[in-house]
């Protein structure tokens, strides 16, 4: 028995050595060719420097080791980037070898293998998927037409927390703000509203907040070749449970679509409305089409419109009202804007965004501090060289959005909420990817097909908040974050709204 714990001993101290001593061999090969990089361990690389929040965790370790480092994410090699002149050399002068996504284990798994369309690895399928997605369902013109259908969500929206804060309730932002723009992409994806079953509100708002959480944890097994095929975190049965209940309810959902369009068919009818899930279907069931398309490919686009158009967008406005809240002045221009455009006679619209710019302002100071996801995230195609640095193929590419929109040579007083910023002609900021010092939806082929949804639903909701309620909370709104593939807010935001007049019941 002795010996036998010999020999274990000497194979443990033989590994150790033979990955040290092929760390050492590595480094002063790359020496020179590689972006800085804080020291390492075996096995785990940096990973003993992530926190649960990594974009933290990285923006500390790029005050030290500069705007450009490497780290070793397990046995992974990892590039972060938090500098706008360094990141548009990644992701536009080589955007080539940049255009895949990192897919980590439990968003291949929720995504049925990475069947959609977000996580879809760049190539002829992902093409074809975006082509669908901006022609049919985010285009302006199919935009235009379903703006009856948000301006019925948001009434309804409004007519809840008027009928709150006439009792004095208060109510969680947040929540009501994530069934608002859930029954949106529902009504546009499938033609439902998850409003029309209490069940259904809360179980997809609660699958869409637990997905977009363990989407976005770091998971050990994702980067230690050594782990892989061990749940340390205990994440699969999360996933699972998520996964079967959403398939189960895109089954009947499916069903329902297909018993309607066969019954129309019978009667020789046209549908009213085509939404997301009929196009699919009939993309499906054509025999001459491009791709092969299949049940999986349907349910997996859908939930990945659930989980990118319904998180970010409410988690945007209840950052923007949070900030609003903490300072009182500049929520006081953003109502006295409204009030020149609108008088007291009307609700905000859509249509009046124009002539609005200091809300614009205010959505574009929000996504400057709460970007909608804290990082851009690519994996290289093949080896590239970029900004005289030797990159490896299967790196994975942070850009540190988080960072960025918080680095004082980039913004002055960074920490301030100054709206005041986007104003002036020269900052007059597109945020759809042409300035890389403020893109939170991305830029180039992989950039946010829904930018110009958000863009309408994110200010004319925030907008209707604030004309319609003054928001009373206990002191001040506590601005911490919590870990999630987006950014969401550790505490919920909890406020009685106060109307101030009520010009909507009627509409």
């Amino acid at each position: 028995m002795a010996e036998f714990q010999d020999y274990v001993q000497l194979f443990f101290v033989w590994l150790v050595s033979t990955i040290l001593v092929r760390a050492i061999f590595t480094r002063n090969q790359n020496k020179g060719h590689r972006p800085p990089s804080p020291p390492a361990l075996p096995i785990i690389g940096h990973l003993h420097l992530i926190s649960k929040l990594p974009y933290k965790s990285f923006h500390n370790l790029s005050t030290r080791y500069g705007p450009i480092m490497q780290l070793f994410l397990g046995s992974v090699p990892c590039i972060v980037v938090s500098n706008p002149e360094i990141a548009k050399e990644f992701l536009k002068t080589h955007e080539t070898c940049f255009s895949n996504r990192f897919r980590s284990a439990a968003v291949h798994y929720l995504s049925y293998g990475s069947k959609g369309f977000v996580f879809a690895p760049y190539g002829s399928y992902w093409k074809f998927m975006k082509k669908i997605c901006i022609s049919e369902l985010l285009g302006g013109r199919t935009l235009d037409k379903l703006l009856p259908l948000r301006q019925q969500e948001t009434l309804r929206f409004l007519r809840l927390l008027q009928k709150k804060g006439e009792a004095g309730e208060a109510v969680d932002v947040g929540g009501e703000l994530l069934i608002l723009t859930n029954s949106i992409i529902s009504r546009m994806t499938m033609n439902q509203t998850c409003s029309e079953n209490d069940n259904d509100v809360e179980d997809i708002r609660k699958m869409v907040m637990d997905a977009a959480e363990l989407a976005g944890k770091f998971n050990v097994s994702d980067f230690v070749w050594l782990c892989k095929n061990f749940d340390l975190q205990g994440m699969k049965k999360r996933l699972k449970e998520i996964h079967d209940r959403f398939d189960t309810m895109m089954e009947r959902v499916i069903e329902e679509h297909e018993r309607e369009r066969k019954k129309r068919k019978e009667e020789g009818e046209g549908a009213e409305f085509k939404d997301l899930l009929e196009i699919l279907l009939e993309i499906k069931e054509d025999e001459n089409t491009e791709i092969v398309f299949t049940g999986e490919n349907i349910k997996a686009f859908i939930l990945e419109m659930f989980m990118a158009g319904t998180d970010t967008s409410s988690i945007t406005t209840e950052w923007a009202l949070a900030e609003l809240i903490n300072n009182p002045h500049v929520m006081e221009k953003a109502r006295q804007e409204i009030d020149s455009v609108t008088g007291k006679s009307r609700l905000i619209q859509e249509s009046d965004l124009i002539n609005l710019p200091y809300m614009r302002a205010v959505v574009k100071e929000t996504l400057r501090i709460h970007p909608t996801s804290p990082f851009i995230v690519r994996e290289s195609s093949e080896s590239c060289n970029v900004c005289g640095y030797e990159i490896p193929s299967k790196c994975l590419l942070f850009v540190n959005l988080w960072s960025m929109g918080r680095d004082p040579n980039l913004w002055k007083d960074p920490l301030e909420f100054r709206p005041q910023r986007f104003i002036n002609e020269e900052n007059q900021f597109d945020v759809r990817g042409q300035n890389f010092q403020l893109m939170p939806f991305g830029t180039g082929r992989r950039v946010c097909p829904g930018a110009s949804l958000a863009l309408q639903v994110v200010p004319t909701t925030l907008a209707a908040m604030i004309q319609c309620f003054e928001w009373k909370v206990d002191g001040t709104v506590n601005m911490e974050e919590k870990p999630a593939m987006t950014l969401p807010r550790a505490y919920p935001l909890i406020c009685v709204p106060v109307p101030r007049f009520n010009f909507f019941s009627s509409v």
